[in-house]
Order: structure tokens, then sequence, then C-alpha cells
């Protein structure tokens, strides 16, 4: 008995022992990363050594509001110009385009309410609205107007006055964290998109009868507001708690041409944009929703509410010309292709553009540094751009492709390049970041065009971008492009462990890798943890430093240098879909 239970007793010791031998074992049996292997350096350096939060906090804390065209816009372009220069690349240079139009900086902003309490306001002006000329104090009238008979009550009644120009918005609680990741189900969602649906034509958006009805309304109420006299334009912000989302100045649109066919897309303006000297604007400025909701019920009170808002700033009518900034790391026995990364440096004003696109700047110019630090030959060319004009429509990038690569033109008279378009193609109220497939039907099509290639456009491999907040990179959006799967399945095995495993077939918009894709060029956006991008830091005041994530920005430089160099150092150029329409 006694020697059973000493066998049964052995016997349970080994039992218990095996698995953990056996976890020796496989540990054992694993290799060592290759102290030698590209990537194995690049991770090494970009989490040791990384520089990207000090590049990333000179640009936003620093150098502050990079409004294109703008005195800090230029200090940005300079600024990176010669930091790149200290790293090592070469041919570091600011490339124009354009023209653009006029910057604009503001000087001086303060608003409050002066009786009959006093209420200090969080608010912020419209980019290239005017000034007020020194401080102005004038009653506050809240224009309720939801048709062109609402407003009729007001003639008469608005001359030198401070307006509340939109209804109140409730403003609900939030149960929902602001700041979130991808969680699996979402990841998979974008594994599983289906593959994007050709284009077939540029689409022309002029919107439903309600939008357009909407659109119609909100120009005759902002002429209105011009012929009355107002003093200064008040709106409702969007977003609640202190976080104001601003962008451009509207401008006042010239009457409408009653016979003229429904326009899409454009805006108000009728194609003057707030940057072009010859605008019609009046001072506007963007108030925090609470504030605004209690000064438009004071009013409702029967309460004679009065402010004075101050309002200084300074357009830059001398030089309205556009620049990206460009640099490189010369090739090897492929000097002669190209691969290019990069991300816009302009931003809006009323943050330090932080997250938006401080943050992608920052990481691009961080994996161009690993690559150079390390000394790493690549077989192609390493090409950073930083581009300017992104939030007007893509303007910098998409110049700077017309410019080198080629353009989709016009098949009647093969002129003006529309792969960016002109360089004023935007309206001036910046761009959102969808991440759709690119599914949806247009309501309207423009006759196909004619894809216009220079000889550059046979040597670049691919263009990565990074701008979609400060989030870590999940993966790749491909962009319709399957033949990269397999390639890109293969440079995302590393980074498993930092969680970037996500390949997704569909389209995603708004940033600028759209200009090398609209003429058939290889261009992705990396997927990102969205984090608090659109509910608190896109287009806000809130977008700065102290909202990003740092180990995030470490993680996404080391990916995008091991992208951009394993994009330089394949035999072939990386695959491409079919080009649209070309001769």
């Amino acid at each position: 008995m006694i020697v059973r239970r000493y066998a049964a007793i052995v016997l349970l010791m080994i039992f218990i022992a095996s698995p953990a031998s056996l976890l020796a074992q496989t540990a054992a049996q694993a290799p060592a990363p290759d102290p030698n292997d590209p990537i194995v350096k690049i991770k090494d350096e970009g989490t040791n050594r990384s520089q990207v939060m000090q590049t990333l906090s000179y640009l936003s804390d620093v150098i502050g509001p990079r409004l294109t065209a703008s005195p800090g816009m230029k200090r940005a372009n300079e600024w990176t110009r010669d930091q790149l220069t200290k790293w090592g690349l070469q041919n570091a240079h600011l490339e124009s385009w354009g023209p653009f139009g006029r910057g604009w900086t503001l000087k001086r902003f303060s608003a409050q309410v002066v009786e009959p309490i006093a209420i200090p306001l969080i608010a912020y002006p419209k980019a290239w609205s005017p000034g007020t000329n020194g401080a102005i104090t004038a009653d506050v009238v809240y224009v309720d107007a939801r048709s062109e008979t609402d407003l009729e009550k007001f003639k008469g009644k608005l001359n030198g006055k401070i307006v509340l120009t939109a209804p109140v918005r409730d403003v609900a609680a939030h149960f929902d964290a602001q700041g979130t990741r991808l969680n699996e189900k979402e990841l998979l969602t974008l594994a599983d998109a289906p593959e994007p649906r050709p284009a077939g034509g540029r689409p022309n958006f002029a919107g439903n009868p309600n939008q357009r009805a909407a659109a119609t309304f909100g120009a005759n109420k902002l002429r209105f507001f011009e012929q009355e006299g107002v003093a200064m334009l008040v709106d409702p912000g969007r977003g609640d708690g202190g976080t104001i989302f601003v962008q451009s100045a509207t401008v006042t649109p010239p009457p409408a041409d009653p016979n003229a066919p429904p326009a899409g897309g454009g805006g108000f303006g009728g194609g003057v944009r707030p940057y072009d000297k010859a605008a019609k604007i009046m001072p506007q400025v963007v108030l925090a929703i609470e504030h605004y909701n209690r000064i438009a019920r004071m009013v409702q009170a029967g309460e004679a509410v009065k402010m004075t808002i101050d309002l200084a700033v300074a357009y830059q009518d001398a030089d309205q010309m556009g620049y990206n900034t460009v640099a490189e790391i010369p090739g090897t026995d492929l000097k002669d292709e190209v691969v290019m990364l990069g991300g816009h440096m302009d931003s809006w004003h009323s943050g330090t553009g932080a997250t938006d696109n401080a943050a992608g700047c920052a990481v691009a110019m961080e994996a161009v540094r690993i690559i150079q630090a390390l000394g790493l030959k690549s077989r192609r060319t390493i090409r950073i751009a930083l581009w300017s004009g992104e939030e007007q429509g893509l303007l910098g990038s998409r110049a700077y492709v017309a410019e080198h690569f080629g353009s989709m033109q016009n098949p009647a008279t093969s002129a003006a390049p529309s792969s960016g378009g002109g360089p004023n193609a935007g309206n001036g109220n910046g761009n959102g970041n969808g991440n759709g497939n690119g599914n949806g039907a247009a309501q309207q099509q423009r006759p196909a065009q004619t894809l216009v290639k220079k000889p550059d456009w046979e040597k670049l491999s691919a263009y990565f971008n990074l701008d979609n907040g400060t989030g870590k990179i999940r993966g790749v959006y491909m962009q319709g492009n399957e033949g990269v799967r397999s390639l890109f399945r293969q440079w995302l095995a590393p980074f498993k462990d930092m969680g970037a495993n996500t390949l997704s077939i569909s389209n995603t918009g708004g940033t600028d890798h759209l200009a090398f894709d609209a003429i058939g060029l290889p261009g992705f956006q990396f997927i990102q943890d969205e984090i608090e991008y659109d509910t608190r830091t896109h287009h806000s005041n809130q977008d700065v430093f102290d909202r990003i994530q740092a180990d995030d920005m470490k993680q996404a430089a080391i990916i995008m240098a091991a992208f951009v160099y394993n994009t330089a150092m394949r035999d072939e150029k990386l695959p491409r879909k079919p080009a649209p329409g070309s001769r």
C-alpha cells in the first residue's frame, strides 16, 4: 500500500511538472530575434530611441496652428525641412503649388456677456473671418428662423446687432466613453468588407430635395443678415463640455440665379472660397453649445442681453502660394524608382493640430529618421512629403501628383488636371475622414476623364499615408487593390503582438492617399484606433498635444518605417489596380 501511494505521488508530480517542462522546451526551441534583421532593428530604434513625441510637440506646442498659407504653416514647412536635413536626408526643400489664396492669422480674441450679468464665454472665430476693428458691444438677438417667413419677422431689427444664428440644440449626457479602440468585431467587419464598386465616372452630388432646400434657406439667411447690417454672427458649436469644432467662415453668396441647374457639393459662396481676396464674409464666431443655449434662453425669457466681442485678425496677401515639404533618402540600384510616405501638415486654428495631423507628420518623419539612423540602404529612393491645403480639399498632394505623376483630364480639353483639381478645387470647409467602402451610388455622373501620365508615373512603387489621429495602426486599407494582400499580410506578421493584423479591401477617404489612388497609383492609408478623434479632437479646440497617445505614435512609426523599407527593397514595384482611362 505504501509503495502504491509512493508511486502515485511520483506519477502526480511528473504530471504536474510535465507542462512546465514542455513550455520550457518550447521556449528554448523558439528562435531568438535576429539582431541583424532590419525589421528587428527598426523595432528597437523606434521603441528605445524614439523622437516622435519631441517632433510632435514642436509642431503642435511651439509652432502651433498651421492654417494653409499662414505664417504658422510656412514656419512648419521650414522647420521640417531643416529637421529632415539635420537627420541626414537629402534634397530637403519646399515645393510650391497654387496659387492658393490669402493666409489668415488670429491676433486677438475675447468674448463675454456684459449685461445683465458678466459671463465669460468659450468661443472661437472661424478661419478667414474679418475682425471687428476694435471691441464691439451690442445687443444679442436670437434668430430662431426656420423659414423665409420667420426671417421676415426680423427685418429692420438686426442692424449693428450680435446675432445667434440657429436654433438651440439639446445636449445629451455621455454614458459611453468618448475614447475607444477598435474591437475584434469591428476589425472583423473591416476584414470582411466587400470589394469596393468601381466608380464609373466622377460623381456629382447635388443632394436630395431636403438638402437642397436647407442649403437654399441657409444661403438666403446669410444674404438677409448681410443686408440687415448684422455686426457679428454667432453659431452654436458642435461638440459639448467645452469642446468646439471650428473650421472656415462661410462666404455670403451672391443672389441665386433662378435659371441655373442645381450645383453639387459646393456649399455657399457661389464658388468663391473664404481664402479668396474677393470673398464677402461677415465676422463669425462659434460658441460653446452650453453657453449658446443659455444666452438664447435668456433672450427668450425677455432679458436684454449684451455681448462684447473683440476680434483682431491679419491677412497674408504677399505670397498666395501653398508649400509642401519634401526630402529623400537616396536609393541604390533602383534609385530612379520611389517609395513615398507622408501626411498633411496644415491644420485648423482653434487647437494646435496635434491629432490632425501633426501626429501623422511626426510619425512619417520618425519613420525616415529610423531608417536613416540605422544606416539601412534601400534599393529605391524613399521620399517623404508633408502636405498643405489638405483641409481645403487635398490641394497640396493633388497638385504634387499632377505635377510629378499625372492627372485626370477632361476628354474635350485635356487642360485642367483633376487628380488634384486646380489648386483651388476645394470648398474651404475641410474634409472628413470616412471609412466607407465606396459602394454608394452617385446621383449624377459627369463624363469619364482621361488619365494623362507623366514619365514618373511608372517609377512610383507606393505612397503610405497617416491621418486618422493618435491611434495605433491596426492594419491597412487596401483601396480595392487585392494584389497587395499577400505582401501586406507578410509585412504585418512581425507586428501582430503590437495589435496590427487587419487588412481591409475597402476604400477609406478624406485624406492625401486619394490623390495617388485617383490616377491609378498605389496609395494607402493605415487603419487606426479611433481614440477620441471624431468625438473630441478632429477640427476642434481640443486638438492639442495632451490628447496624443505616446505609445501609439511609437508603434505607428515603427510599422510605417517597416512598410516603407520593405516596399523599397522588393525586386518589383507593388502591384497596381487597373489604371483609370489612360492614354
